[in-house]
């Protein structure tokens, strides 16, 4: 009876392990390039800062992005860009590398792609993903990096999920409009991508506008806590508008929506025949009080004060 137990036991216990291993197999970190046009505004500091410190994922790398068509540009916004990705890292004492990413659009004929060390990590990355997971690529600002990378190798098409934040998307007529910032940076960057049969997820500038900071918070918040928070609070105040009250933190609600998918709803839609006439999933919706509340204790977590460093502030 006894060595008949022990056999039952020894069922059961295998059991229970083959209901754990698909779990333990589908908990790995997700591999993830945040490909970001840092110099361009306020809120993708905060975005790369919130992807550089999350224990979720796996960054691999944080890549440059261009935004030279705009017509309050610098004369080298991709380098800019990635001094400032440089910048947060070595704040963070973080071992990701930074890439430098396409320093302009793509061309208009001929190899269409910008060569750059960006276009070609996201390639490796992806040629390096074991099998059965994807790459993330989260692209904050125009899609030349993620574009060239398709151009260079269509191969990795179906090793990568591409999250963009661009263009608008009306809930209710379904009418999407490609006219914004990030799609006019690089017009034909966005066509390749969206041709493209990559997987292909949209945060909508009309949902990720929900996502709001006013600056009395962000100080109260950031100051005294960390160089690099502080960094932030005075990028706040130099940048463009540097008295608004109020900011949208854009890239920041793409961030959560693939760190934390209960942040956000997603609907799967077909886009028209100019934009590939295929299936691509748009979010409709985010949860932007429970995405600041998070940014918020991360924060604290993060870079802890002393009762007698927050009674100075």
């Amino acid at each position: 009876m006894k060595v008949h137990n022990r056999v039952i036991n020894k069922f059961f216990a295998v059991l229970a392990l083959c209901a754990v291993l698909p779990l333990a197999v589908n908990a790995a970190p997700l591999r993830v390039i945040v490909d970001a046009d840092t110099a361009n505004e306020v809120d993708d500091l905060f975005a790369v800062t919130r992807a550089a410190v999350a224990q979720e994922w796996d960054l691999l790398a944080v890549t440059a992005a261009q935004w030279q068509a705009s017509h309050w540009t610098i004369p080298e916004s991709m380098e800019e860009s990635h001094r400032l990705n440089q910048m947060i890292l070595a704040h963070l004492q973080s071992d990701v590398p930074t890439f430098r990413g396409g320093k302009s659009r793509l061309y208009d004929w001929g190899d269409q792609a910008q060569h750059s060390a960006a276009a070609y990590q996201i390639i490796r990355q992806a040629k390096a993903t074991p099998a059965g997971e994807k790459l993330q690529v989260l692209a904050l600002g125009s899609l030349t990096n993620v574009a060239s990378a398709l151009l260079i190798d269509p191969a990795i098409s179906d090793r990568i999920v591409v999250h963009w934040l661009g263009s608008q998307l009306d809930p209710v007529s379904g009418k999407h409009r490609i006219d914004d910032f990030n799609c006019m940076m690089d017009i034909q960057a966005l066509f390749k991508v969206f041709e493209s049969s990559v997987e292909l997820h949209v945060m909508p500038l009309n949902v990720a506008a929900d996502l709001t900071m006013d600056y009395q918070s962000v100080d109260n918040a950031l100051a005294g806590r960390h160089p690099l928070a502080d960094f932030l609070v005075d990028r706040w105040q130099r940048h463009v508008d540097p008295l608004k009250a109020r900011r949208v933190i854009w890239d920041l609600a793409l961030v959560y929506a693939v760190l934390n998918p209960a942040l956000a709803r997603e609907r799967k839609l077909v886009t028209p025949q100019l934009l590939g006439e295929r299936e691509v999933w748009f979010y409709s919706h985010i949860d932007a009080e429970a995405m600041k509340g998070d940014f918020f204790a991360t924060v604290a977590k993060q870079w802890p004060v002393s009762p007698v460093n927050l009674s100075d502030n």
